[in-house]
Formats: C-alpha cells, structure tokens, sequence
C-alpha cells in the first residue's frame, strides 16, 4: 500500500515539474518576441534619427549626408532576412561620421546608439536563456517546444 501512495506522490512530482517547465519555456518565447520587437523598435528609431541627422547637417556632412540617407531608408524598409545587414550597414556610416563625437548633432545618435546597444544585449540574453531551455533533455523528451519557433540572435555590429 505504502508504495501505491510513493508512486502517486512521484507521478504527481513529475507532472508539477513538467507543467512548471512548460510554462517556463512558454514565457522565455514570450519574452524573445517581445525583445525582438523592443530592438526593432529602437533600431527604427536609431534609423529615423539618422535620416533627421542628415536632413539637418547636410551642408556639414557632404557626401555622408546622401549615404546616411540610403542606409537610414534601406534599415527602415528592409525585410526582417535582409535587416542585420542594412543595420551593419547604417552603423558603419554613422561610425564614420566626420562630426565630432562632442558634437550636439550627434546627441541624439549616440542615445539612440546606447538604446539600441541595450535593447539588442537584453535580446541576446533572452534568447540565449531559451535556446539553453530548448536544450534540456526534460523539454526535448516531452516535446515541449514543437509548437514554438526557436528565437534566433540579432547579429549586428554593436553601435556603441
């Protein structure tokens, strides 16, 4: 009788786990999607400054002003495939900026560039978290992930 109660008492165990990592798997997906869309949104931003940028300062940046342009609309209109190329891309021309970094025109690009440094390390970490998840034997066996598409890194050159 005793090991009736022990089995029961293991079952129940495992399925309380199982139910726990579940939800746990769940969440860290959630929270891929939700800072994949965070670094979009702050690397439309980052686009949308740069484009500002060089509407304003055009006369000082010269031939910069027309790449800044190009490289802002190519990041804003990319597809989500060609997206962490056009943003290599707009951090180049922004690194290579002949403004000096105390400049004030350049404020606003820097806080963009701290935002989106942020945005993309937290990105980073959360899917790095779920992909170590997706990893463990307990989810692989019990196929807790089959109906969750796997996050995927954000590889782009860190703008800070």
């Amino acid at each position: 009788m005793w090991w009736l109660v022990g089995v029961v008492v293991v079952v129940a165990l495992l399925g309380t786990y199982v139910t726990w990592t579940a939800a746990r798997v769940e969440r860290l997906h959630a929270r891929a999607i939700d800072a994949a869309t965070a670094l979009i949104g702050k690397l439309n931003v980052r686009a949308k400054t740069a484009l500002s940028l060089a509407e304003s300062e055009s006369s000082r940046l010269g031939r910069y002003a027309e790449a800044l342009r190009v490289a802002g609309h190519a990041s804003l209109d990319s597809l989500s495939e060609e997206r962490e190329a056009a943003e290599n891309d707009l951090t180049r021309i922004l690194r290579e900026l002949p403004l000096p970094a105390d400049d004030p025109a350049m404020e606003e690009i820097h806080r963009a560039n701290r935002r989106v440094g942020v945005a993309k390390q937290v990105h980073t970490d959360v899917v790095r978290d779920a992909r170590a998840l997706r990893n463990r034997w307990l989810v692989r066996a019990f196929g807790l992930t089959k109906r969750l598409p796997g996050p995927r890194y954000f590889d782009i050159d860190n703008p800070i």
